[in-house]
């Protein structure tokens, strides 16, 4: 039996794009990546670094004149609802969660793409197929999971899907990769439900926190993330707390 190299990872960077989240501005991306069995503890260390998952492929932001994406994440034993958060918990308390393994059908399927029509149509998903979203869901050597969320149900059928997330469980927290929801439903905020269901989920499992990805000063649609306090945010000097 041989044994897997132990090389470091080789990291590439992207040719400029246009900023998805500043107008005028262009990012570029560094990233490695995530196979084979060394793959999980790569993933950890790389988003304790700041590096977010996509399929086999971690990356983070690498632009030579902009710092504005900063990567978020909440100390979830010391997180405590504010008012308007505990309105989202009892809007949705006839949600059920349920946390399985990382498994695409056509009825996930179908909620991704209402979910993109109505919200991302003109985005880099916008002709995903049942097999890019497939992949994009299960295409992974590191631990994922899908929780999905339903209506609550006193029939023997469960209650209709009205929001999913994948989600990297990781030796010190939990790592939100990509959510989506039913955009018709939006009087429950499901978005920001999502998010509160995982910092309790985080605190159950003993995992101090939750990884939210990127914060980006100046982005109106990336305010939301600055909600969630206390959090950590990571700088030139490591992991800083904001109260």
């Amino acid at each position: 039996m041989t044994s897997e190299p132990r090389d470091p990872p080789q990291f590439y960077l992207t040719s400029p794009a246009p900023c998805p989240y500043l107008p005028g501005k262009e990012e570029r991306k560094v990233f490695t990546h995530l196979v084979g069995r060394r793959a999980a503890r790569l993933n950890d260390a790389l988003t304790h670094s700041g590096f977010r998952r996509s399929q086999t492929i971690a990356y983070r932001p690498a632009c030579e004149n902009c710092k504005a994406c900063v990567s978020v994440r909440i100390l979830c034993e010391e997180f405590e609802p504010g008012r308007t958060q505990k309105k989202n918990l009892s809007r949705n308390s006839d949600l059920v969660g349920e946390l399985g393994l990382a498994r695409a059908d056509s009825e996930q399927f179908g909620l991704f793409r209402t979910y993109l029509d109505s919200r991302h149509s003109d985005g880099g998903m916008a002709d995903m197929a049942m097999l890019d979203y497939g992949m994009m869901i299960e295409d992974s050597h590191v631990e994922s999971r899908l929780v999905r969320y339903r209506l609550r149900s006193t029939e023997a059928e469960p209650g209709p899907l009205v929001a999913s997330c994948l989600t990297d469980v990781l030796d010190d927290g939990l790592s939100m990769v990509y959510s989506f929801y039913d955009p018709s439903l939006t009087h429950r905020s499901l978005g920001a439900y999502m998010i509160l269901d995982h910092i309790f989920r985080a605190r159950a499992m003993g995992l101090p926190h939750l990884y939210l990805g990127y914060w980006v000063c100046g982005s109106r649609k990336m305010d939301y993330k600055a909600q969630y306090l206390p959090q950590e945010r990571l700088g030139l000097e490591g992991w800083a707390r904001v109260d």
